[in-house]
């Protein structure tokens, strides 16, 4: 039997389309607000800051999202950013050329996606204690490996990934937008996309249906899990350094970008394209804040 997604609730697209429309009036209402109460707002440099400080917030929140979906939750993400630019920290340190440094440390965090997967999948574990498990687990060995020391002096052929620009555009930016395109027209445009959102929807009407739950719950783990792998590399050449403290608390950012963004907690709902505005409406609040001078503790 043939999934058609439309046939699961013709109504969800309609209320999609209300809640990204919803989400981005208050993106435009927080950036007017914060264009008035500061001239420097609206600067091209200040514009291009916002965009580079949300990268890693909307690439993990996209991983997110797509958890979310299926009606679980990934917990780990955080420290997954962590664990991926340790591992591609060591590897350079160990000298490594840098584009497989990249390699092991995008293979490190997809690795951690896939235990998740397959936690939740396979053993039947619920996803907020399956990620639990593993936030603290991957948390402890980023930690480990280095004894808490960062791993600084990386190259500079690493770094500019974090602080370059191409075409005038800062590079995590550039990838920013990729992955959300990218990532956008699998769920919206693919039979994995549909699938997703049916196992969402009804995961036993899914699974019924001769859609392998198992395998298309798990993917999503292991898309989480590459994303967070690429924030993490960012994240590291951003700040020319990796930490075994790096990414704490992002997976809260994460959900609350998709969250804002429609992506529903029951699952069975949500576009990326709302995750990605939700994370802008995220980055321009803390920038917008900043510019005023509020307090950090009011913040």
């Amino acid at each position: 039997m043939k999934i058609n997604i439309y046939q699961l609730n013709p109504k969800k697209w309609n209320r999609e389309a209300k809640q990204l429309l919803s989400t981005l009036s208050g993106l435009i209402v927080l950036c007017i607000v914060f264009a008035l109460l500061s001239p420097y707002f609206f600067t091209l440099n200040n514009i291009l800051t916002v965009a580079t400080q949300t990268a890693v917030i909307a690439i993990i929140a996209i991983g997110q999202s797509y958890v979310m979906i299926t009606g679980g939750i990934d917990l780990s993400i955080g420290s997954n950013i962590a664990f991926s630019g340790m591992i591609a920290g060591l590897a350079m340190a160990g000298s490594f050329p840098v584009y497989i440094a990249c390699i092991f440390g995008i293979i490190g965090g997809t690795l951690i996606g896939l235990l998740n997967g397959l936690m939740v999948s396979y053993a039947n574990m619920p996803p907020f204690i399956a990620t639990l498990g593993t936030m603290t687990a991957v948390r402890g060995l980023s930690l480990t490996l280095t004894q808490g020391i960062p791993i600084s002096g990386l190259p500079r052929a690493f770094t500019v990934i974090g602080t370059g620009k191409s075409l005038g555009i800062p590079n995590p930016v550039l990838i920013m937008l990729g992955l959300t395109i990218v990532f956008g027209l699998i769920l919206a445009k693919t039979k994995l996309g549909r699938y997703i959102y049916a196992s969402g929807s009804n995961i036993d009407a899914a699974r019924l249906s001769g859609v392998n739950t198992k395998l298309v719950l798990t993917n999503t783990y292991i898309f989480s899990g590459f994303l967070a792998s690429c924030a993490g590399l960012i994240m590291a050449a951003r700040i020319i350094s990796a930490q075994p403290a790096a990414g704490e608390g992002y997976e809260l950012d994460a959900v609350a970008s998709s969250v804002i963004g429609g992506v529903s907690a029951m699952g069975g709902e949500g576009l990326i394209g709302g995750t990605f505005i939700g994370a802008f409406v995220i980055g321009v609040l803390r920038n917008g804040l900043n510019l005023v001078g509020v307090s950090p503790f009011i913040q």
